[in-house]
C-alpha cells in the first residue's frame, strides 16, 4: 500500500493512504490489520481524510514494513475485521448531528411566520407524548417539555420555543447514539472468538481450522467448551449454558434432535452436532437483542438518575406556579418552566458509564455492564482463585514419575491424550509437553467423562484410566499404589501441583507441575488494600502445604485449601450474609459457580469458555494489574456520577432560583440549561485515566 508521512514524533506516526477514496469497510480493515501487530500499541483510521494516526513502540521501520505490505486483497486481513464494528453506526449518527445542526441555522434564515409554523408543528410531538404521559396518570418530564415549549409559542417567543425542542432532539440523538454504541461494543465483545475445533470422523477426532468446517461437518464439543457453530445435537447429551443469548439463568438439558446454537457452552456432558450453518446463523443479532431486553447495562446508579429526574417534575411545575403567584409575572414563571433535571441528568449518567467501559476495553478490559462497575467501586472483598490467576496461566510439566513399572514417555502420552480435550491450563500444559518432546498421541481411548473439579476418567484397552487430583484418584475412584513403591509415593516432590494417572485401578504415573506465581501478584494483592479492599482470600483444590506458601509468598492472611466449586460459592453467599460485597477471579470451569454468585464475577481471557461466558468481566490474560486499572477506573466513575449530581442539581436549581427572582430571561434561561447539558455530558466523556502509555510506564 502506498502512503505519504504527514507529521512523526517519537513513538507516533500519522500517514495518509495514496487513495482518492476510502470506504468504512477498508479503514476497518486497516485499522484491524495494524492493531494486530505487537509493536502497535493504538492505531486510529479517518476514512474521510484517507489518515492513519499510529501510536507504536520500539523500532520505525517496523511500522513502515506494515503498511507497505499491507493490501486490501489480503485473505488474512480481511478475517481480522470483525463481523460487526462500530464504524458504520458513528458515521450514521455523524450524519445525522452534521444534518440537525445544519437544519438549525437554515430555519433561521427562513421568514418569520414560517419559522414560527414549523415550530408549532415540531411542537405537535411533545404535546401528543405529554397528553400520552398524563393519560397514564403521570406527571413526568414530557409534560414539563410540553408545556415549556407550548408556553413560549403562545407568548410568541418562537425563538426560545425552538431553542428547546433543537437541545431536547440533540439530547435525545446524543443519548441514543451512546445506548446503541454499547450495545453494539458488547455484542461485539460477545460475539465468537473460537479458532479450533474438534472434527468428528470415523477414525478418530481431529483438531482443525474452525474456518475449514463446512455445513453438515459433524463436530464434538464438551464440557466447558463453547458451542461454535449452529447445528442439531446427533448423539450424546449436554446441560448448555445459553445465557449470553437468552438470559437464561439456568443450564439447558440438549441430548439427540436438539438444536444448539453458536456462543452457548458445554456446562456439563459432551455432544456431537451436525453443523447447520457455518455462519453462525444470526447470533449476533440475537445478543444484540438480549441486552436491550436486559437490564445488564443499567446500574443503579443510572436508575436512579432516571427516577428521580421524573421526581423532580411536580417541584418544576409547583415553583412554576408560586412564581406567577407570587409575583404575576408569566415571564419569570416561564424562566423555570426552561429548566428542567431531566436533560443533565439522563444524558450525562449513561454517557459517564459508557466512557468507562470503552477505557476499560483499550486497556484490555471486557465489562458486559455498567452495574458492574459499579459493584467494583463498592466492593470490600476480593475471592482469588489460584491457578491461573494468582499464577501464570501456562503452567509447565516438570517432571513425569512413573509407577508400576511404566515408561515415562508413554504415561506422558497417554495423559496428554485425556488431556487435550479440555480447555484448562494444567490440561493445556500436559498437552504442551508432549507436543514439545514429540510425542504423538492418537485417540486410544473411549467416551471421556470430565467430572468437574476432579479430573477425567475414561477407558484404554477395556481398563479404566482417570487422571487428576489426589482425592479424586485415591478416594473417588479407590485405585491403589503399587505396593514396593509405596515410598516412592510418600517422598513426591512438595514444590510442585501433583496430578495423578491411574490405570485399571492402579497408579501408572505422578505428573509434577510447576506453576509458577505471577510476579506482580504481591504488588497487586497490596495496592487492592490500598485502593480500599479489606479482605483478600484465596480458594484453591491444593493441598493445605501448597496454599499456605502460595498465600504467603503473595500476601494474603485469609486462604481456604481443597475445596470445591459449590464450597467457593458457599463461601461467597456467606459473606452475602454479613452485607459483603464480592468480588471473584478465576479461569476455569471449575469456578463458574463462584463467579455467577459474586456481585462481580472476572474472568482471565486466557481460560475456560464457559468462565468467560458466565464472568460479568473479563481482563487480559497478560498480568494482574488490570484488576487496578478496573478498580481506579471504577471508582473515578462513582466520584464522576456524584460530581455530576451536585453539578446537575445546584446548577439547575439556581437557573430556577434566578429566574424567579427576574435575574435571567426565559431565553437566557433556556440558553444556560441547555448549554451546561452540553458541557457536562462531554465533561462525562473524557476518560478516567491517564493515556495507555502513562499506564504501561507506571508499572
Amino acid at each position: 500500500m502506498r502512503c505519504s508521512i504527514l507529521h512523526e514524533c517519537q513513538g507516533r506516526i500519522r500517514v495518509h493512504v495514496m487513495q482518492p477514496h476510502m470506504s468504512l469497510y477498508e479503514a476497518d480493515m486497516l485499522e484491524y490489520y495494524l492493531r494486530s501487530k505487537p509493536f502497535v500499541r493504538s492505531v486510529k483510521v479517518y476514512e474521510r481524510t484517507g489518515d492513519a494516526v499510529i501510536n507504536y513502540k520500539g523500532s520505525r521501520a517496523e511500522v513502515i514494513t506494515a503498511l507497505a505490505k499491507f493490501s486490501y486483497a489480503d485473505k488474512a486481513a480481511q478475517a481480522l475485521v470483525p463481523e460487526h464494528t462500530c464504524r458504520q453506526l458513528d458515521r450514521e449518527f455523524e450524519d445525522k448531528l452534521f444534518n440537525s445542526i445544519v437544519k438549525r441555522f437554515v430555519k433561521k434564515l427562513l421568514p418569520a411566520p414560517v419559522r414560527f409554523a414549523l415550530s408549532v408543528i415540531n411542537a405537535a410531538g411533545y404535546v401528543r407524548e405529554a397528553l400520552a404521559s398524563l393519560r397514564k396518570g403521570k406527571l413526568e418530564v414530557a409534560v414539563l417539555d410540553a408545556s415549556a415549549i407550548t408556553v413560549s409559542l403562545v407568548r410568541g417567543d418562537q425563538k426560545t420555543a425552538s431553542s428547546v425542542m433543537f437541545m431536547l432532539g440533540l439530547g435525545e440523538l446524543l443519548e441514543e447514539w451512546t445506548r446503541k454504541r454499547s450495545v453494539d461494543e458488547l455484542a461485539s465483545v460477545l460475539s465468537l472468538g473460537i479458532d479450533k475445533v474438534w472434527l468428528h470422523k470415523p477414525d478418530g477426532d481431529v483438531l482443525v481450522s474452525l474456518n475449514e468446517i463446512n455445513a453438515g461437518d459433524e463436530l464434538v464439543v464438551r464440557t466447558g467448551s463453547m458451542i461454535p457453530l449452529d447445528g442439531v445435537v446427533i448423539s450424546g447429551e449436554a446441560a448448555v449454558n445459553q445465557s449470553s443469548l437468552t438470559g437464561e439463568s439456568l443450564p439447558v438439558h440438549k441430548n439427540e434432535g436438539s438444536y444448539v446454537y453458536a456462543g452457548t457452552v458445554v456446562e456439563d456432558g459432551s455432544v456431537i452436532l451436525r453443523v447447520d450453518k457455518t455462519s453462525g446463523s444470526g447470533k449476533y443479532d440475537r445478543i444484540v437483542k438480549m441486552i436491550e431486553e436486559s437490564e445488564k447495562l443499567k446500574s443503579a446508579a443510572e436508575s436512579r438518575a432516571s427516577t428521580l429526574a421524573d421526581k423532580l417534575v411536580p417541584y418544576c411545575f409547583g415553583g412554576t406556579i408560586l412564581t406567577y403567584l407570587l409575583t404575576k409575572n408569566i415571564e419569570r414563571a416561564v424562566s423555570i418552566l426552561m429548566v428542567d433535571f431531566s436533560c443533565a441528568l439522563k444524558l450525562a449518567m449513561p454517557i459517564s458509564f459508557i466512557t468507562a467501559m470503552r477505557e476499560c476495553g483499550e486497556k484490555g478490559i471486557t465489562v458486559k455492564g455498567g452495574k458492574f462497575l459499579e459493584a467494583i467501586a463498592d466492593a470490600d472483598t476480593i475471592v482469588f482463585d489460584k491457578t491461573g490467576t494468582l499464577s501464570h496461566s501456562t503452567p509447565r510439566v516438570a517432571k513425569v514419575i512413573p509407577f508400576g513399572g511404566n515408561d515415562e514417555s508413554e504415561m506422558l502420552r497417554l495423559a496428554a491424550c485425556l488431556e487435550e480435550h479440555y480447555p484448562h491450563s494444567i490440561a493445556n500444559a500436559v498437552v504442551e509437553e508432549a507436543r514439545q518432546r514429540g510425542l504423538e498421541h492418537e485417540e486410544r481411548h473411549s467416551t471421556v467423562e470430565y467430572v468437574v473439579a476432579h479430573g477425567i476418567s475414561s477407558n484404554i484397552d477395556g481398563k479404566k484410566a482417570v487422571i487428576g487430583s489426589c482425592h479424586f484418584v485415591f478416594e473417588d475412584e479407590c485405585c491403589t499404589v503399587p505396593e514396593e513403591e509405596q515410598e516412592k509415593f510418600e517422598t513426591l516432590p512438595d514444590e510442585y501441583s501433583l496430578l495423578y494417572l491411574a490405570v485399571g485401578g492402579e497408579l501408572s504415573a505422578v505428573i509434577c507441575i510447576e506453576d509458577p506465581l505471577r510476579e506482580e501478584a504481591r504488588e497487586v494483592i497490596s495496592s487492592l488494600r490500598d485502593l480500599g479492599i479489606k479482605n483478600l482470600v484465596m480458594m484453591t483444590g491444593d493441598s493445605e502445604r501448597t496454599a499456605r506458601s502460595v498465600a504467603k509468598a503473595v500476601g494474603i492472611d485469609d486462604f481456604h485449601y481443597e475445596v470445591l466449586p459449590e464450597d467457593k460459592a458457599a463461601f461467597i453467599k456467606d459473606e452475602h450474609k454479613c452485607g459483603r460485597k464480592v468480588i471473584m477471579i478465576g479461569d476455569g470451569v471449575n469456578d463458574s459457580p463462584a463467579l455467577s454468585e459474586a456481585d462481580a464475577g472476572i474472568a482471565i481471557s486466557s481460560g475456560a469458555a464457559i468462565a468467560k461466558e458466565i464472568a460479568d468481566i473479563t481482563i487480559s490474560a497478560d498480568d494482574l494489574f488490570c484488576l487496578l486499572t478496573l478498580k481506579r477506573i471504577s471508582d473515578s466513575l462513582m466520584k464522576r456520577i456524584d460530581r455530576n449530581y451536585h453539578v446537575i442539581i445546584g446548577f439547575n436549581s439556581g437557573l430556577m432560583l434566578m429566574g424567579a427572582t427576574g435575574l435571567i430571561t426565559p431565553t437566557l434561561s433556556a440558553l444556560l440549561h441547555n448549554s451546561s447539558t452540553i458541557l457536562i455530558a462531554a465533561s462525562s466523556m473524557k476518560n478516567y485515566l491517564g493515556s495507555e502509555e502513562d499506564e504501561q510506564d507506571d508499572h
